[in-house]
């Protein structure tokens, strides 16, 4: 329960930061072309706040904290007094208003050059990308790579971390095959591979969870320190100290089952006993004891799975698997320029994908997951949140220049065939677009609400 209302109010704030940001694009060159704002609202339906500025713009916080607009004096909507014709939207140049609606989405990626330069400036802790196996028969072992490798590039893309690869590999979906270069273990040598993916079982769908992530559908499993069955922390008033673990204790076995050496198994069997009683066998002080522990319960994922609260002993990176992305203040600008970049780039080629049929709308995510990422990102610490703002920043300000009459992009377009014909296109049309822009708008968030709740 505490993670459901931890990721809503990590959804809200991020929205939140981010349609602020969105519509304040819109305002403040709608101010500087003349055009009157009546209000700046943040949210919809009832009032909770709201105050008004000298110029007779009214700020609004509304209760309903899934959208927000800016409301500008427009003809075709009010009546407008002779003395604030000039004021006017629809009375503005046809370059004003493409000026006032294009500043939208380029305020997203604005924000995100800001989040990711703080991001860079503070320092992200990260780990390079060094293979810690490769599962027999998969698509790199076909291919030959070794695991201990580092890879260095996929596409020609250089991969400093494993969210690059990510990136990198989900950018490669609908693709035949792509180029791999790793440096091989131990050495400064490096090898280039060819991956085959025509049998690439990649898919966000619900289903194995290997095949739901780009790196493991290949056959790729990240080097991780090893992890032993020895506890190192118990939390307080967590069942395992109400039941008696202490740290250092070293469990051999969870219902007579043996996971001596083998934490992840000893995890997974105490997630199947949610308040329910289980008998562990550990060894404390050289002397084998047996506990009866009841884990409690808590839901991951839509599903309820028991827990115990403690944590294993575990090495650390080597140092020279370490990266942590820090720069200098005019490098971290460059490094935050460059990789909302490849964000926008990443984004349009996965929209070109989803329209080619080469990325199925499975893949479509929604609010829930954005739910979910804001949640995790926020618990991770600031530098992570601000990423993932970053991330949701740009894909805002790339959907609302789809040519989608209801969208950013949709007036746009309109702007544009008035600038090429000299004349507006007629209202009737318009309102047949912001029709049908509607309800695909509409059909395309139900398909990502379906594949999230698909995923839980």
């Amino acid at each position: 329960m505490f993670d459901f209302f931890w990721n809503l109010f990590s959804f809200i704030v991020a929205l939140g930061i981010l349609v602020t940001v969105h519509e304040y694009g819109h305002f403040w060159v709608a101010r500087r072309c003349g055009v009157k704002v009546e209000r700046f609202s943040v949210g919809f339906g009832k009032v909770l706040w709201r105050t008004t500025d000298k110029q007779g713009t009214e700020y609004v916080i509304a209760l309903i904290p899934l959208g927000g607009y800016v409301k500008m004096l427009d003809e075709r909507v009010d009546d407008v007094s002779h003395a604030d014709k000039d004021k006017a939207f629809n009375n503005k140049s046809v370059y004003q208003r493409i000026a006032i609606i294009a500043a939208g989405p380029l305020a997203n990626f604005a924000f995100a050059i800001i989040a990711f330069y703080l991001m860079f400036l503070i320092g992200v802790p990260n780990v390079k990308p060094i293979i810690g196996a490769v599962a027999p028969n998969s698509i790199v072992a076909q291919a030959g790579v070794q695991a201990g490798s580092e890879i260095i590039s996929i596409n020609d893309n250089s991969t400093q971390t494993w969210q690059d690869v990510n990136m990198a590999l989900v950018a490669s979906v609908g693709e035949n095959k792509i180029a791999f270069q790793a440096r091989l273990p131990e050495t400064q040598f490096t090898k280039s591979y060819q991956l085959n993916l025509t049998q690439w079982p990649f898919s966000l769908a619900k289903g194995d969870l290997k095949q739901q992530s780009p790196i493991s559908s290949l056959g790729l499993t990240p080097y991780r320190p090893k992890i032993y069955t020895e506890i190192a922390m118990v939390a307080k008033d967590s069942p395992a100290e109400k039941a008696g673990l202490k740290k250092g204790d070293k469990l051999l076995s969870i219902a007579q089952i043996n996971i001596e050496d083998n934490w992840p198994k000893f995890a997974d069997k105490i997630k199947q006993y949610a308040n329910k009683s289980v008998s562990l066998t550990l060894l404390r002080d050289n002397q084998k004891l047996q506990l009866l522990v009841t884990p409690a319960s808590k839901y991951f994922k839509g599903k309820k799975i028991g827990y115990l609260g403690v944590s294993p002993k575990r090495d650390n990176y080597p140092e020279h698997y370490k990266i942590n992305q820090s720069y200098g203040i005019i490098s971290a600008f460059s490094h935050s320029v460059d990789k909302t970049w490849q964000l926008v780039s990443l984004s349009f080629t996965m929209i070109g994908k989803l329209i080619s049929g080469d990325v199925s709308v499975n893949n479509l995510s929604g609010p829930i997951a954005i739910a979910q990422g804001a949640g995790s990102s926020a618990s991770y610490g600031f530098v992570y949140f601000l990423g993932f703002l970053a991330l949701i920043s740009v894909n805002l300000g790339i959907i609302n220049l789809l040519p989608m009459p209801v969208l950013d992009g949709g007036h746009l377009f309109y702007y544009v065939i008035e600038l090429i014909t000299g004349k507006p296109v007629p209202e009737k049309i318009q309102e047949l677009g912001f029709k049908f822009g509607a309800l695909a708008l509409l059909g395309l968030m139900s398909i990502a609400i379906y594949n999230d709740l698909l995923r839980l």
